[in-house]
């Protein structure tokens, strides 16, 4: 317990993890009185798998029709979404879904989302961008994710990129929450391995970012009685703790052999553990800058996460002392200076995002020193992330964090990076 913690915890109002649970999910829709739905994925899935055509099927001979869109894409547009609405709502001729599942990455479960509140509202999902009416219909969503990182499943948020602006755009609001996460590791098990990576490294951030976010009794709520995001607390850390500790086991086994079942497992229990947490105490500056970093290389979302996060911890080394040490024992840094320790970690996780095949500065990311000065101001620039990361000056840390990021060094090394041939 920590006596100062206001907690605003919120989770999924079912949350189901089992081997084979996709078998059993149009039972329990039925169960719970769904009639209509529309199955949101990708043509991947829909071309290339049996999942779509099994569990259309298994719904209709229970009563349950499915309509299925499959036109989901990686990370999805506001053009798509709102293309996605007009052809839907042309198609079902009125007659709204009572439900929508997902299914795919995070990617598909945001898009889902989007649509939980546009095919109701027949409006484009920039109206929704300042927020969500109190009034506002809002669809039941239910989530089966096929990777083991975003933990969208769980999350008060859809991320969308905005052509408009060149940059991601959120919406939040605790209804976008699925009403039901349903997680099937068997899903997972053919995920290939830089998926297996980019998405597992995801759930690392999000457990690390939540557990040395700003406090629940420091955190800005904007003056709602709901907020989506609320600050960390002690119910929040203890997800976060387990989260790290599987990730540690089983991130790298998952990467190194997609067939190693109890890493798949392991990594399907660390994102959720992980969204449990983020879901509620919120982020800050590593998805923050690596909105940025997205913006300027359209790289997936867990690589942009992986390529920033070892800086971002490094800026941490004082203000979040205790909470790294904790993390430094997680990853088997066993020397009794403490403050070693602490120093050591930024390295392991930079180690091992160059074990998971994903560049380890943002140099060989692909940006130029150039475009360090945007990608400072379009960082800055989500403000709800960079208000949560708990240090004096915010603007000049994420300065420090982008520089030494971009030449890859840590805080003590003090040689200058090499630029690229």
């Amino acid at each position: 317990m920590r006596i100062d913690d206001c907690v605003h915890f919120c989770a999924p109002s079912r949350l189901i993890i089992e081997l084979g649970y996709r078998h059993k999910l149009p039972n329990l829709l039925q169960a719970l009185g769904y009639r209509r739905g529309l199955l949101v994925t990708d043509s991947f899935f829909a071309e290339k798998t049996l999942w779509v055509k099994e569990y259309v099927t298994a719904c209709e001979r229970l009563g349950v029709h499915v309509d299925v869109y499959a036109g989901g894409q990686p990370d999805p547009t506001t053009d798509l979404c709102d293309r996605a609405t007009a052809e839907l709502r042309i198609a079902q001729g009125g007659q709204l879904p009572d439900h929508i599942v997902s299914l795919g990455g995070g990617s598909n479960i945001d898009l889902a989302k989007a649509l939980c509140v546009t095919l109701a509202a027949g409006r484009p999902i920039r109206d929704f961008g300042g927020g969500v009416a109190s009034d506002a219909p809002v669809i039941d969503h239910i989530a089966v994710p096929t990777t083991a990182g975003t933990g969208a499943e769980l999350t008060p948020g859809t991320i969308l990129f905005d052509p408009a602006t060149g940059i991601k755009t959120a919406v939040m609001d605790n209804r976008l929450r699925p009403v039901v996460a349903a997680i099937d590791p068997e899903l997972t098990f053919t995920c290939p391995p830089k998926v297996t990576a980019e998405s597992g490294i995801d759930a690392l951030t999000h457990a690390l970012e939540s557990f040395v976010t700003l406090d629940s009794d420091r955190f800005d709520r904007n003056g709602s009685f709901d907020p989506g995001y609320s600050g960390r607390s002690g119910l929040t850390m203890i997800f976060a703790r387990e989260s790290i500790r599987l990730a540690t086991a089983y991130l790298l086994r998952c990467y190194e052999d997609g067939n190693d079942v109890e890493a798949r497992v392991g990594m399907c229990y660390a994102s959720v553990y992980a969204a449990m947490s983020y879901g509620s105490a919120g982020l800050n500056a590593v998805h923050g800058i690596a909105y940025g970093v997205a913006a300027l290389t359209h790289k997936s979302h867990g690589a942009t996460n992986a390529v920033v996060l070892p800086y971002v911890v490094d800026a941490l080394r004082e203000s979040r002392h205790a909470e790294l040490l904790e993390v430094a024992r997680m990853f088997g840094i066993k020397t009794d200076d403490e403050v070693r320790a602490v120093r050591e970690l930024p390295h392991k996780l930079r180690e091992l995002v160059g074990k998971l095949g994903i560049p380890t500065d943002l140099n060989a990311f692909g940006i130029s020193q150039g475009s360090l000065r945007d990608l400072l101001i379009d960082s800055l620039g989500v403000t709800r992330l960079a208000k949560a990361f708990p240090v004096g000056n915010i603007e000049e840390c994420y300065a420090e964090i982008i520089d030494n990021a971009w030449r890859g060094g840590l805080r003590d090394e003090k040689t200058e990076r090499r630029p690229a041939a």
